[in-house]
Formats: structure tokens, sequence, C-alpha cells
């Protein structure tokens, strides 16, 4: 990752920042620019919210052949998370054992490292969840 990009992208790493549509309230996460509800009687109507993060797990997988940057996480667990504000994330479910994971576990953000950028070494953070 190219270190402008890095700098643009630290407002969403470091925060749940979706939007809500001014026309019809609908939220979303990640953040959109035209409401798929309203289509373009919403242009120009998003505007930022934060979340919270805290919710509860709707579903999730346990990975145990993981992509060459994640082999020393396996078995590490992906799931998707339902936010308190009714918007869904997918995020890894850290600092807990495989076997205790269920749905409608509740859980809550966590930052963590995501990793580092090859040559430059720039190490980048995001969220991640943890049981409440």
């Amino acid at each position: 990752m190219a270190i402008p990009r890095f700098w643009r992208e630290i407002p969403s790493r470091y925060n749940l920042i979706g939007t809500e549509c001014g026309n019809c309230g609908k939220r979303y996460f990640p953040p959109r620019i035209i409401c798929p509800q309203c289509h373009r009687k919403s242009f120009g109507k998003m505007k930022n919210v934060r979340f919270t993060g805290s919710g509860e797990i709707v579903t999730y997988s346990v990975i145990h052949n993981a992509p060459k940057a994640f082999e020393m996480q396996v078995p590490y667990i992906i799931a998707i998370i339902e936010f308190e504000e009714g918007v869904r994330a997918t995020g890894q479910i850290i600092d807990c054992e495989v076997e205790d994971v269920k749905i409608g576990m509740k859980v809550s953000p966590a930052f963590r490292k995501i990793g580092e950028d090859g040559k430059s070494g720039v190490i980048y953070y995001g969220y991640k969840f943890k049981p409440a």
C-alpha cells in the first residue's frame, strides 16, 4: 500500500464509519455515496455515522487453510457481526478459543495490527472483534 493511500484511509481504519441516508434513514457499512434503496434521490444526502461496533455474531467460519500473510494465525475465526445500530460487518474474532465462539455471542470492537506493508514496513491497524 502506498503511503498517501495509507494516510487517506486512516479515518475508516481507526473508526467504524458508515453512512446514513438523509432520505430514507437506512444505514450502511462500509460507507456509500448513494443509497441503494433510494438511488439517485439520496445523492448528496448521505451523512457519515460512527458506529460503536458492539453487536453479536450472526454467522462465522473457522479458517484452517489461510492465505500466506495469515498462516501463523491458523486456526482463526471470521464472522459476520450485526452491530447494535443494525448494520453488518465482517471481521476476525480474537481473544477467544475456536470452540467458545457461538452464533448470538456478544462482541465489541478491538483495534489491532492487521499487517505490514512490504518494503516500506508501514504497520497498519484495523478493527477486529473480541467477546464482550
